[in-house]
């Protein structure tokens, strides 16, 4: 299932599209039903996250927008809740940022899968997928390999995961790359559910900290991060979130909400 599906499965009320990119407006409870069902029916689909970084990299790389285009695309963080509620008058129902998502989906899902790890440091990796093994003891999880790996080495780990073929594979090896990787090398013989998941293994490893519960609850995560990661970061948070905000008013100003969308 793509977007395109989603919007005859769900109806356009379901979707917000924030800078061109068209986002699920679901509840947490329903998005793990609706992954878990996907699963279920065999139905391969591309899973994404949109965030303010991610929004504003699809606005400078038409080749990524396109690919987000075909993935089922959640939201994640409040930069996108912020521009739901200027551009259609409320936040979307619920942050269904990854980091914490995906281990909730793999618990709550009972069918025992296998889940393949693609990306980080192959430490990392490795010790995400023993945490993930004692949160969701009822699943296989493989490390396929690392993300840093050469152009030369991708036929290889591509026929790895055909063999393989996960109900679940988790890609993280940073944006665009993620979902540029799944869009040209997976697609329905390799497994269902190729999710594209950030730093979620190295989050999981503890190589990364989260921020504390207080901050996440106040959704302040974003500036955690940068106090622990101000080089890496800092571009991303205090210029990207005020450029991201600046286009989410150009297309409010431009275009409108469209609420024409959520009527037909």
């Amino acid at each position: 299932m793509n977007m395109h599906a989603a919007r005859s499965a769900f109806g356009f009320d379901t979707l917000k599209t924030i800078l061109g990119i068209s986002v699920l407006a679901i509840r947490w409870d329903d998005a793990v039903a609706l992954l878990s069902r996907l699963v279920a029916d065999g139905r391969f689909t591309k899973v994404s996250f949109l965030n303010a970084h991610n929004a504003n990299l699809a606005c400078s790389d038409p080749v990524f927008a396109e690919a987000l285009d075909d993935f089922l695309v959640l939201p994640d963080g409040v930069g996108v809740d912020i521009a739901a509620k200027l551009l259609y008058g409320a936040p979307f129902p619920d942050n269904l940022n990854g980091t914490d998502f995906v281990p909730a989906f793999l618990q709550a899902s009972t069918r025992p899968l296998t889940v393949a790890l693609l990306g980080a440091t192959r430490v990392n990796a490795e010790a995400a997928s023993v945490k993930l093994s004692a949160l969701a003891v009822q699943h296989k999880f493989v490390v396929v390999h690392d993300g840093y790996f050469s152009p030369a080495e991708e036929p290889a780990i591509v026929e790895r995961i055909a063999r393989l073929r996960p109900d679940v594979l988790l890609v993280a090896m940073g944006v665009p790359r993620q979902e540029l990787w799944i869009a040209r090398h997976i697609d329905a013989r390799h497994c269902i559910l190729p999710i594209a998941v950030g730093a979620l293994l190295d989050f999981l490893s503890g190589t990364v900290p989260r921020a504390p519960l207080w901050m996440r609850r106040v959704r302040l995560e974003w500036l955690f991060r940068l106090w622990i990661e101000p080089g890496r970061l800092w571009r991303r948070y205090v210029v990207g979130n005020p450029l991201f905000l600046w286009r989410v008013l150009k297309q409010k100003l431009s275009h409108g909400p469209r609420p024409a969308e959520a009527r037909r």
